[in-house]
């Protein structure tokens, strides 16, 4: 209980201190940026995966002359006009060093500074809102965690990064590659904001590999749709660097042949790559829009139990949206997994 109450008082005063300093820019005179719209530097969706070069490491955070060719300058969209990095579908919340603020908008940065992994956190966070929105959620579907989502950038101490519902929040670590530095690693936890809004239960184990298997799933889906790479299966490969030794580095894949129950042992992640296989095989069988629809909406208030159940919700779901015919397709998936 002690140390929950002083992370508490820590991230207390971490707020207060983001506001303060608000309050201290607009005092020197600096207008807000007044615009929604914005560009910035970033990663797509790592230099690893951009590149194809498996030998590039963090180098203590180093901004070093072989990754160059990896920073691009993106629109930044939705924002609040403050100036800072706030807007419709992602609001940083929190950070360590100064937060980013440019009074026209302008998000230049690279690795070596920490503001790099707070713009790579609005702009990655935000396309994820937008692409889900452009399947037709909070339209003709259901919205999908249709909110500001908060994140918190290099607060964690640890090479780790989680979702949470307290204060609805992504908070990404540090150490090694810092994680929001790979635009993977902010979309598998953008994965776990989306059950929170959907009112996925976690009540089993099965229920977290689900969780960690769609995380990396939409990594891969939406990473690829909007910077397609030569090995797309492969899941974070910039922020594995600093702890795979093996070649091509992945901090997991969506294409290992493992199968259910024969391979379950327990551990959400590994068993998560199951759940994540059946989901890749239906985007490469009926497409990414399909797939990705019928995957979220299938998501829905989830009891929680099996991923047989959710299986056999996903084919259901499947039919109702577009017919026997892509069913089909995604019941075979889950047949090749011992899903069906």
């Amino acid at each position: 209980m002690a140390r929950r109450s002083l992370l508490v008082a820590v991230l207390s005063l971490a707020a207060s201190l983001l506001v303060a300093s608000s309050l201290v820019l607009f005092a020197a005179g600096k207008p807000p940026a007044g615009s929604a719209r914005g560009v910035g530097t970033v990663f797509l969706p790592n230099p690893v995966a951009d590149l194809g070069d498996e030998t590039l490491t963090d180098q203590k955070d180093a901004d070093y002359a072989a990754l160059a060719p990896a920073y691009r300058d993106k629109v930044l969209t939705n924002l609040d006009g403050t100036g800072f990095l706030v807007g419709d579908w992602a609001n940083i919340v929190s950070e360590t060093g100064a937060p980013a603020y440019s009074p026209s908008n302008e998000f230049r940065y690279r690795r070596d500074d920490d503001r790099f992994e707070q713009v790579m956190a609005y702009y990655w966070v935000t396309e994820s809102q937008k692409y889900i929105q452009s399947l037709g959620f909070g339209t003709t579907l259901r919205p999908v965690n249709q909110k500001s989502q908060n994140v918190r950038i290099n607060q964690w101490g640890l090479d780790n990064s989680f979702a949470t519902t307290h204060k609805d929040e992504l908070r990404f670590g540090k150490g090694g590659v810092d994680d929001a530095e790979d635009a993977e690693v902010i979309l598998h936890e953008y994965g776990h904001a989306i059950h929170f809004s959907q009112n996925f239960v976690f009540a089993t184990e099965e229920a977290g590999a689900i969780s960690e298997g769609f995380g990396d799933y939409w990594a891969v889906t939406l990473g690829n749709f909007l910077a397609p790479t030569p090995d797309p299966a492969c899941v974070a490969d910039w922020d594995s660097v600093s702890y795979t030794a093996s070649v091509p580095h992945c901090l997991r894949r969506v294409d290992r042949n493992l199968h259910y129950p024969a391979d379950l042992n327990g551990e959400v992640h590994h068993d998560g790559q199951i759940w994540s296989r059946a989901l890749w095989d239906i985007r490469q069988a009926v497409g990414h829009v399909r797939a990705d629809t019928l995957i979220l909406e299938a998501q829905f208030d989830f009891p929680g139990t099996s991923m047989s159940d959710l299986a056999a919700a996903t084919v259901v779901t499947a039919n109702r949206l577009y017919g026997r015919a892509v069913a089909n397709q995604v019941r075979g998936a889950f047949v090749d997994r011992g899903l069906q």
